[in-house]
């Protein structure tokens, strides 16, 4: 069992660990902000500039949101160039805009009062192709008038949010379960949180007798909505209706559960479930079931709501004379005496604003049978006070673990869900160390160069995986030798030895909490769900073998399911329609045909991209469009940004922004009936990089429903270990192999 030696040391090292990842990201975004001219920081994706403000509203919580766009009297096109500025909840500052690489360089800070009159810093709240909206949080206490220059840029630092909400529940973990009796207790140790941190075994299971289901499939998010369904509703199993909190490592994630639950089939109306959505609208999909059901929009259709209007609507009058925007106002806004009285009358609204909309709010949750949010924005001031019989957390294995803590105190009992062949959480601080340590390597090699000879299309020694001392070969992020996954044994329900449930402080932040409480209780506390719903059974055969033990099967369903079957697809000839629309697998090999990657950047720092892939990618989604299948219905996924960046240049005039192109990072999550795959790594060296990491690959190849089309290079990828080696011989034996040199 756990002692309080255990949970020191697990403390103590989440603390360090969430202080070298908060250093790390502010670091990333210091250098490139303090080194990048105006044009290279665009270039990155890490500002906008030459905007104009468009107009300034108040919305949840009194937030000034401030609404910039592109004018025409500067920019031919008002489309923003690509940008990294697009995640609802980024942090970012509006300052004056720079033209010349010596003013970017002028530091954050100034004593003059001309310099912190021209910035303010917030959160992006909205961003399309043309418009981006930041809300500035500018508190009652605050004197700062918000007066931002007629031309503005937008930049994005370093989010500093998450990280506090992360520390204050780690603090908060630390007081309950290591109290120093002094202060107001921090909470409840309730034999869930002992559970989860080994002070006690997992109780025994009690069988629940015959249950009727509402819907017997087996998806992952099926079962987590027919989860939610039985524990809101009152059975002979579950005697009272428990209120849930469904929380999500993404906004995807969370907003999939909801739209499945806004489509459950209802008799009348009592039946209908009461959720309320937490976050920014912005944040959600456009869906209008969806957005009816944010808080935010909720809050507007209460009764109480009349009189915050009210309220808001003359916030609203005065910061549009204060800015010059205002509907009436001319020329600049006031000066002097008359905007500090202005500005004074704004705080006092805000003020007034936030107190009846913290009404209003309470009124919203206190109705809802489930709330839905981000595990981030659970910490909210929101959700503040709110208690809640159950959580659930889906994408738990994408989630640090200091995340999934914050929703977790609000409940006593926790569901988590999620893929661990997945990707893990994305550690900046690891690829800080892997950096460091191959730059020593290097330099120690360089040093003794003159002695060792190194034979020719060597890559050297393996880099020691990551992952921490309780991950296996099957989740580790390098592929082993053996291949062997491990996955659930369907129906046990042993645990480990109770000699083994104990603590241990993680290596790394990837280490997350569905991994460590399987490393510490064992298989037996998960169940693997065996059917899928979404890929054509050719599609989902190698990863079932591979990483699932076989075991992962396709539904009837969409078992056999191919682009012939959408109603919008129809081929000229049978030639066409057997090479375009009957092939669940595609792959164009380019080995030989010397269509070599090149480094986009400086030294080992830059990305990678392939020029000859992207025409070989171009082509084809010219081929599957001209048969019908939609921009929409298509996606483009390389493992590496700068061929994002290219194929975003190909491809984004002729189809528009609904043909999704993206990193693997980007896309888990997603779903497309075509997906396009462009390896990108073709050298003589025989060097993959991070395709071995086989949980990489695997989101990749599983986004497709009906198509599957790999560009790359055999004769390269072969090399990055067994796993790669086994999948291109199953390309080769399954899919209908194109050799890009003939075509």
């Amino acid at each position: 069992m756990t002692s309080d030696g255990d949970l020191r040391a697990f403390i103590d090292q989440q603390r360090v660990l969430l202080a070298k990842e908060r250093d790390a990201e502010i670091e990333r975004s210091s250098l490139l902000l303090s080194n990048c001219g105006p044009k290279l920081l665009e270039q990155k994706g890490l500002s906008l500039g030459g905007l104009g403000i468009v107009g300034m509203n108040i919305g949840l919580g009194g937030k000034t949101l401030v609404e910039l766009e592109r004018p025409t009297a500067y920019h031919i096109s008002p489309i923003f160039p690509p940008h990294s500025l697009s995640r609802p909840g980024d942090l970012a500052r509006i300052e004056a805009n720079f033209t010349s690489n010596a003013s970017a360089k002028k530091p954050k800070t100034s004593s003059s009062t001309d310099a912190k009159g021209a910035q303010a810093e917030g959160v992006v709240y909205k961003v399309s192709d043309t418009r981006i909206v930041i809300a500035v949080d500018s508190t009652e206490a605050s004197s700062e008038d918000l007066d931002l220059p007629e031309r503005c840029r937008v930049l994005k630092l370093a989010n500093s949010v998450t990280y506090d909400r992360m520390d204050k529940a780690i603090n908060q973990l630390e007081k309950i379960v290591l109290p120093t009796g002094e202060g107001k207790a921090a909470g409840e140790l309730t034999s869930m949180i002992q559970v989860l941190l080994g002070m006690k075994a997992p109780s025994p299971r009690e069988p629940l007798g015959i249950i009727p289901f509402f819907d017997d499939s087996t998806g992952k998010t099926h079962t987590l909505i027919e989860i939610i369904r039985q524990l809101t509703t009152e059975s002979p199993v579950n005697l009272k209706p428990k209120r849930v909190l469904v929380c999500g490592a993404s906004n995807l994630s969370v907003d999939n559960i909801l739209e499945r639950l806004l489509a459950l089939p209802i008799t009348d109306k009592s039946q209908k479930l009461r959720v309320t959505r937490i976050g920014h609208p912005a944040r959600v999909m456009t869906h209008e079931g969806i957005l009816e059901s944010t808080l935010e929009v909720k809050a507007t259709r209460t009764d109480q709501a009349a009189l915050a209007r009210d309220i808001k609507d003359e916030l609203e009058v005065a910061l549009g004379i204060l800015s010059g925007k205002g509907k009436g106002v001319k020329g600049k806004g006031p000066r002097g005496a008359e905007r500090r009285k202005l500005w004074e009358e704004v705080k006092a609204l805000r003020k007034e604003y936030r107190q009846r909309e913290g009404g209003v709010v309470k009124s919203v949750l206190k109705e809802s049978q489930v709330v839905l949010a981000t595990c981030h924005s659970a910490g909210g001031r929101q959700l503040n006070n709110q208690e809640f019989d159950v959580v659930i957390i889906d994408e738990a294995t994408q989630a640090i673990e200091a995340v999934c803590w914050i929703p977790i105190f609000k409940a006593k009992k926790l569901i988590l869900a999620g893929d661990p062949m997945q990707l893990p959480p994305t550690v900046l601080s690891l690829d800080n160390e892997k950096k460091r340590k191959k730059k020593a390597t290097s330099a120690s090699t360089s040093k003794s160069i003159k002695k060792v000879v190194k034979p020719k299309g060597s890559t050297g020694a393996k880099e020691p995986s990551p992952a921490d001392s309780i991950a296996s070969d099957a989740n580790s992020s390098e592929t082993s030798e053996s291949d062997e996954p491990i996955v659930d044994a369907v129906g046990s329900v042993s645990l480990n030895n109770k000699a083994s449930f104990k603590l241990l402080p993680p290596k790394t932040l990837e280490t997350t909490l569905f991994d460590r409480l399987e490393a510490m209780y064992g298989s037996g506390i998960k169940r693997m769900l065996q059917v899928q719903y979404r890929m054509h059974e050719q599609i989902c055969d190698f990863p079932s073998k591979t990483l699932y033990g076989a075991k992962l099967k396709s539904h009837e369903s969409v078992a056999s399911h191919l682009l012939q079957d959408l109603p919008n697809t129809e081929a000229k000839t049978e030639e066409d329609a057997k090479e375009f629309l009957e092939s669940p697998v595609v792959f164009f090999d380019t080995a030989g045909c010397e269509y070599f990657e090149r480094l986009d950047g400086d030294g080992d720092e830059g990305s990678r991209c392939n020029e000859n892939e992207g025409t070989i990618v171009q082509n084809w989604i010219q081929n599957l469009v001209e048969v019908g299948v939609l921009p929409s219905q298509i996606a483009v996924i390389t493992p590496y940004q700068a061929q994002v960046t290219l194929l975003t240049s190909l491809l984004r005039p002729k189809y528009g922004p609904t043909l999704e192109i993206g990193s693997v990072d980007g896309m888990q999550g997603r779903e497309k009936e075509a997906v396009i795959i462009s390896l990108v790594r073709s050298n003589d060296t025989r060097e993959v990089g991070f395709l071995k990491e086989k949980r990489r690959l695997n989101v990749a190849m599983t986004r497709a429903k009906r198509h599957l089309c790999i560009v790359g290079d055999s004769s390269t990828v072969t090399h990055g270990g067994s796993y790669l080696k086994k999948w291109l011989a199953w390309l080769e034996a399954n899919a209908d192999v194109k050799y890009a040199g003939l075509e």
